[in-house]
């Protein structure tokens, strides 16, 4: 299994979850946001892991 696609839905809360488990994928400007161009697929477990984290549950992503 890779990610193949990975986005932030609406009511993220910047807590910053994401970018501390996954910097490579994540970034925070006013809230969290998918850094563009990143190969998802070298990343699937800490993606997965962010989504799993996010306390809010807006990480999404599709193999």
């Amino acid at each position: 299994m890779a990610v193949e696609k990975v986005w932030i839905e609406d009511d993220c809360i910047a807590c910053g979850m994401c970018v501390s488990i996954c910097p490579e994928v994540f970034k925070m400007e006013d809230l969290a946001v998918v850094i563009e161009g990143v190969d998802y697929a070298q990343h699937t477990d800490g993606i997965i892991e962010a989504a799993e984290s996010c306390p809010v549950e807006v990480i999404k992503y599709s193999e």
